[in-house]
């Protein structure tokens, strides 16, 4: 909304023009996102304190856990919030990946948030029924895949209209795998279906430690960025033999309002945390972070840049399958991060080393945009 009215007042004051700039006004995101996150984050922290609205830790889990219950927790409203209002103030709203970003942090931050509220009255870790959750969730995670597809219906030429659905391999300039060949795009739509979701849970698992998973949503988010920022420039986008989707150059204010929502989030959910954020802040974030990767077509490059998500829900995945065919467990403690927990790893050195691993991921990712 601050674009329209600075190029408005432009007219009567040419530096007012300078907000036009993609640039600064993904930095004025970030700062939008820090600066609310931080002056509200004390407030809602109390406020959640005073509604009670405690965790619910698990009574199987490492037993160092046990003093966090109590710890208030759906503090992923404050970075929903935050993320909001910064992306409202400095996005061009005319862009329809902006709003489907939004309505995306809708659709999971309520799940997540009904999830939450349940632990909390009944005083249990389980939260909302499995196959409830999961309904919405595939609610959601279709309505992008619907949505992209329509869009890219739309594209004037055909060749556009491919490179929005198929699936680009990194380091070949060339090889895709042809979403965009199955009709009705129903390829495409299956393929973001499990992208969104598979992205949205397993940032959930990785959300067992103070501060874990926070910071390497951080990152990831810088990362599709600069793969927004790629994508939504034809120049950029002709070097580096990237598909060229215009839409894309606004979602690096989404990024960028993830980017300070979440660092001024970390301020509080640094060990030992003051808060948690809950279901409603890690299904929706990993929600977004899954959509901008099937906006920019940078799937694999996320799986790289998003590996510690992917071995969060891999060594889940492990655990319960070993023990259901060999009634053996594979690692200690599912997810990974109790497993070195377990071990003897201290809760800091296993956030410490594990943030360590999500940049060298995050920057592996971004490699894959000059090999090719």
């Amino acid at each position: 909304m601050l674009v329209w009215l600075f190029e408005w007042l432009g007219q009567y004051y040419t530096p007012f023009f300078a907000v036009s700039s993609l640039t600064l006004r993904a930095l004025l995101a970030v700062i939008t996102a820090l600066s609310f996150s931080l002056f509200f984050g004390g407030r809602v922290i109390r406020h959640l304190r005073s509604l009670k609205y405690g965790q619910a830790v698990r009574d199987d889990g490492p037993q160092s856990h046990l003093i966090k219950t109590g710890t208030p927790t759906m503090g992923g409203v404050l970075i929903l919030t935050s993320i909001g209002v910064a992306t409202l103030l400095w996005a061009r709203l005319g862009n329809p990946y902006i709003w489907i970003l939004l309505i995306v942090m809708i659709i999971f931050g309520a799940v997540g948030w009904a999830d939450d509220w349940l632990k909390i009255k009944y005083k249990n870790p389980q939260g909302l029924i499995a196959r409830k959750k999961y309904f919405w969730l595939s609610v959601g995670a279709l309505f992008v895949g619907a949505s992209l597809y329509y869009i890219a219906t739309l594209q004037p030429d055909m060749a556009t209209t491919r490179e929005m659905q198929d699936l680009l391999i990194p380091i070949f300039k060339n090889l895709t795998i042809p979403f965009s060949a199955v009709p009705f795009g129903i390829g495409f739509i299956i393929f973001t279906y499990f992208v969104i979701n598979g992205a949205s849970n397993a940032v959930n698992l990785t959300d067992g430690l103070d501060g874990l998973a926070i910071l390497p949503i951080v990152l990831v988010a810088a990362g599709l960025g600069a793969m927004a920022y790629v994508s939504g420039d034809v120049r950029f986008s002709e070097y580096l033999h990237v598909p060229y989707i215009a839409y894309n150059s606004e979602v690096i204010i989404v990024c960028g309002a993830m980017i300070g929502a979440g660092l001024g989030f970390l301020w509080f959910n640094a060990h030992p945390a003051q808060v948690f954020m809950g279901d409603v802040g890690a299904l929706a974030l990993g929600a977004m972070l899954g959509t901008i990767a099937v906006m920019t077509r940078q799937e694999i490059a996320f799986a790289i840049m998003g590996g510690l998500f992917v071995a969060e829900a891999m060594s889940v995945m492990i655990q319960v399958g070993s023990y259901k065919l060999r009634k053996k467990r594979v690692f200690r403690m599912a997810p990974l991060h109790h497993h070195f927990e377990e071990i003897g790893w201290k809760e800091t050195q296993v956030v410490a080393r594990f943030w360590i691993i999500a940049i060298v991921l995050v920057v592996l990712g971004l490699m894959t945009l000059k090999l090719r």
